[in-house]
């Protein structure tokens, strides 16, 4: 089963609705089946005191506070209502990570066929009752997470109507060094809680991408921009439009790899056996009636004559015509 591809366009619109509707039909010409955003209702997600974190101070100073940058860079509800018609009409599903109890309550308004719960709500007991009264599957990031608070919000969420979870696995930091990834992670969450797994991915690159669909991820969500150089907090922690066209080109290609685990002779590889293995040849002229000994006999390609496996069964008896050097033995 094809794992689902989310292109985090995020706030990496910069607030502005045409970018975020571009960015829309560039995720859909890379193959993507998602493209995802955030709704907010920034003065009840961020108290006026609250900092930004580093990755953030780094990537757009600390002139303004966390607030005032997520105010600049949150569309309306109904600029979201907009893009999410915009989404439906070129072919690629809308998803939005709310915030906010509003926001949840205003997603739920939009069909969706699940609702993403973002990694810092995943201790927020008031807004996962909300999200659960969705009634509709939920897509759960799990960075910063230890296994008992990742196992509560299940608990919140089920209890109030979800109607199934994903887990994914993440690192909640811009970009995630790769030794942190711990894609490993991922097999743990499987066996601790038998639900479907997956990566949310902030890597630089997306090697971990790959992995995670070896792994058996049902979902892939990563960050993507039009361009890495633009200001904002996420640009430099996501891929360019040509980076998340070959990362889906290789998910896809290795989820073709992975096959259905039985080792058998495949159709492509079969025609090549008699050219790859070898026979039981003359290894010089061979006279009629004379004895095949390891002396006179030897393997060669093609591999479409008596099998080499077979050899003690041929050495000791005796030749029923004359071979050439090289000639395919027979048997009487």
């Amino acid at each position: 089963m094809s794992a689902i591809i989310i292109a985090e366009a995020g706030v990496n619109h910069n607030g502005s609705l045409e970018l975020a509707k571009k960015m829309a039909k560039v995720a859909k010409e890379c193959g993507a089946d998602v493209v995802k955003y955030q709704t907010a209702v920034p003065e009840l997600v961020i108290s006026k005191f609250a900092q930004k974190a580093e990755y953030q101070k780094e990537t757009t100073g600390d002139a303004e506070s966390q607030l005032e940058m997520v105010r600049r860079l949150h569309f309306s509800f109904d600029a979201h209502r907009e893009l999410k018609e915009y989404c439906d009409s070129i072919g690629i599903q809308y998803l939005s990570a709310p915030f906010d109890i509003p926001s949840v309550q205003f997603l739920g308004t939009l069909d969706l066929p699940y609702i993403k719960v973002p990694s810092g709500e995943i201790t927020n007991l008031p807004y996962l009752e909300e999200v659960g009264k969705l009634k509709i599957p939920v897509i759960l990031s799990t960075g910063m997470s230890t296994l008992d608070e990742i196992e509560n919000a299940l608990d919140i969420l089920e209890n109030n109507g979800a109607t199934g979870v994903t887990i994914l696995h993440c690192n909640t930091e811009y970009p995630t060094p790769y030794e942190d990834a711990n894609l490993s992670a991922m097999l743990e969450l499987s066996d601790q809680f038998g639900l479907p797994v997956g990566l949310s991915d902030h890597t630089t690159g997306w090697e971990c991408d790959v992995a995670a669909a070896a792994f058996g991820a049902s979902v892939i969500e990563k960050h993507f921009t039009l361009d890495k150089s633009m200001e904002g907090p996420d640009h430099k922690a996501s891929l360019e439009p040509d980076e998340l066209k070959a990362m889906v080109t290789a998910v896809r290609n290795v989820e073709k790899a992975m096959g259905d685990g039985v080792k058998k002779v495949t159709t492509s590889e079969a025609r090549n056996k008699p050219i790859a293995r070898k026979s039981i040849v003359a290894a010089r002229p061979i006279k009629a009636g004379e004895e095949f000994t390891i002396e006179n006999l030897t393997t060669k390609r093609p591999g479409d004559g008596i099998s080499p496996m077979r050899w003690y069964e041929v050495l000791g008896t005796k030749a029923c015509r004359d071979f050439e050097e090289d000639e395919k033995i027979e048997l009487l």
